[in-house]
């Protein structure tokens, strides 16, 4: 039996939702009611145990009775959940036609962007549909990495110099076309480079998309079209670390393309990390100093990995393997300087008004501090050794901001263009 053709109005609705998205849906209801039937019994224990109550054998599960219909709750859940995506599963092939969609909205994908930078962790780990594959793009299309032939085509006038642009948490490579400004077009322009836009999973941990990201690196810089002269990697704050990070696996898997690598540009990158998560971390231990609050600390403990490795920075999966990520607030990573013979340039915001006293103690462009985003530490160790000239302090320049500046595009631009020939005798 044919499709129907759907009308404007489903089109509409389409771009936003699609059939497939019921499927995820009934997922995420699932894991989420499953939480909260976990807090309501956390509850229900630290009341039994402050009254002098028996509370059962395990501090957050019930017994006796009262367990078995917690049990049997949690169970229908399970249960129906389980139901409902089989039978999705089934049925979505047969109503979920890829002929149908048209492009998909921006909001949409703003959406699943910031889903991911929250919970895309656990969003891959249950195979949930909404988890977002890691993809380099050109052109608003991913490019086929695996098939040659249409590579080729889809990147017909690429030049010697590849421009990779990365984002940062919650966000998505369309998120670079900012108040009518895109950096990697207007770099393009400029220096004649072919920018491509990384779209990544921000939930998972840093260090995983690090290595992914070299992986795919690898695999476009064999095929470039044209012989490949200069690699450029531009990171808006989490982006930056994903770029260092894919700079370290990359060296420690021999591959090849960091020997084109000739600039690293990060735009406010927490390399010693961002204190909106510390107050996160603070928040948890507060919510566990009482025994009546202490089951919500599973809602802060939701938050993703990625967004956990901003406390501090982390960069390799050192820095986080084996460590209870929501436990101690110490910094344990091992100090990793910027990578050799590349030239690395910082660029960070302060919504302070001009430079002085007050700049360097406001909290930086409201999300990353200013010493944070300039690699700046108390232990020289940790310190990362950016040339006088290679970095530049932007005020009254936001978070945000710092995609839509023209004065920092401009200021890449004079950072990346070859130098002038020396004038001859």
């Amino acid at each position: 039996m044919a499709l129907k053709t759907p009308g404007s109005t489903q089109l509409a609705l389409l771009r936003h939702v699609r059939p497939a998205d019921l499927r995820a849906a009934v997922q995420l209801a699932t894991v989420a009611t499953t939480g909260v039937i976990g807090i309501a019994e956390g509850v229900h224990q630290s009341v039994r145990r402050r009254i002098g109550l028996p509370a059962g054998t395990l501090p957050d599960r019930a017994g006796g009775l009262t367990g078995q219909i917690y049990q049997g709750i949690r169970g229908v859940t399970q249960l129906v959940g389980h139901g409902l995506d089989g039978a999705l599963a089934t049925l979505l092939p047969l109503v979920d036609e890829p002929a149908l969609h048209p492009a998909p909205s921006a909001g949409r994908e703003a959406v699943i962007a910031a889903l991911n930078g929250v919970l895309g962790d656990r969003l891959e780990a249950s195979g949930n549909p909404l988890a977002q594959p890691m993809e380099l793009r050109y052109q608003g299309q991913r490019l086929p990495l695996d098939r040659a032939p249409l590579l080729h085509e889809r990147l017909a006038g690429a030049t010697p110099h590849l421009l990779v642009l990365l984002h940062g948490l919650c966000m998505n490579d369309t998120q670079w076309l900012r108040g009518g400004h895109d950096h990697g077009a207007w770099l393009a322009r400029e220096l004649g480079c072919t920018p491509v836009y990384l779209r990544y999973n921000s939930g998972l941990h840093t260090s995983i998309n690090g290595r992914e990201l070299a992986r795919q690196l690898e695999a476009l810089t064999a095929q470039w079209p044209v012989p490949l002269q200069t690699i450029t990697l531009v990171g808006h704050s989490m982006g930056g670390l994903v770029a260092r990070a894919a700079c370290f696996e990359a060296q420690a898997s021999s591959q090849r393309w960091p020997s084109r690598l000739q600039h690293l540009v990060f735009l406010g990158t927490p390399h010693h990390g961002a204190p909106l998560e510390r107050a996160g971390h603070g928040i948890d231990l507060l919510l566990a100093a009482s025994p009546f609050t202490s089951p919500f600390t599973r809602l802060g403990q939701l938050r993703s990995a990625g967004i956990t490795d901003l406390r501090h920075g982390h960069v390799r999966e050192a820095d986080w393997h084996g460590r209870d990520r929501f436990g101690s607030a110490a910094d344990h990573r091992e100090p990793l300087p910027l990578p050799e013979g590349v030239a690395c340039f910082a660029a960070a915001g302060t919504l302070a008004p001009q430079r002085g006293l007050l700049a360097d103690r406001l909290n930086g462009d409201g999300l990353v501090p200013l010493r944070s985003a300039l690699g700046q530490h108390e232990d020289p160790a940790r310190r990362l050794v950016f040339a006088r000239d290679s970095q530049r302090t932007f005020y009254r320049t936001g978070h945000l901001e710092l995609l839509a500046s023209r004065a920092v595009a401009e200021q890449i631009v004079q950072w990346l263009a070859p130098a002038p020939p020396a004038a001859s005798a």
